[in-house]
């Protein structure tokens, strides 16, 4: 007995799952913009909607839109090779009318 506790811990395997609260609200985005540091991955993501008149000539003078900032995301950089996995995995399983970025379609950046 104190030969197990002493020696390493006894590893264990379990799943991780959200646990869902009643009105925990959901947020929509259709713009990801992406930054780093050496120690984590920054994901902004943003709503864009149509631009008015004055928008638009606003980003034809400056070349740049403004979208507000729906929530960000900070993840360590360890994360990201599984995130990208995930995704990968679920856009590869998303039915192809729904998926403009499926298989042998180059993202567009």
């Amino acid at each position: 007995m104190a030969d197990q506790q002493q020696g390493d811990p006894k590893p264990i395997n379990f799943t991780i799952v959200p646990d869902e609260q009643p009105g925990h609200e959901r947020t929509y985005a259709n713009f990801c913009s992406i930054s780093h540091t050496p120690f984590d991955v920054t994901l902004t993501f943003c709503e864009v909607m149509p631009l008015s008149e004055a928008e638009v000539r606003e980003a034809e003078a400056h070349h740049v839109v403004r979208a507000p900032i729906r929530s960000r995301l900070v993840v360590p950089t360890q994360l990201v090779p599984t995130l990208v996995q995930a995704l990968q995995e679920h856009m590869r399983v998303f039915p192809e009318p729904y998926n403009p970025g499926g298989p042998g379609r180059k993202p567009v950046h």
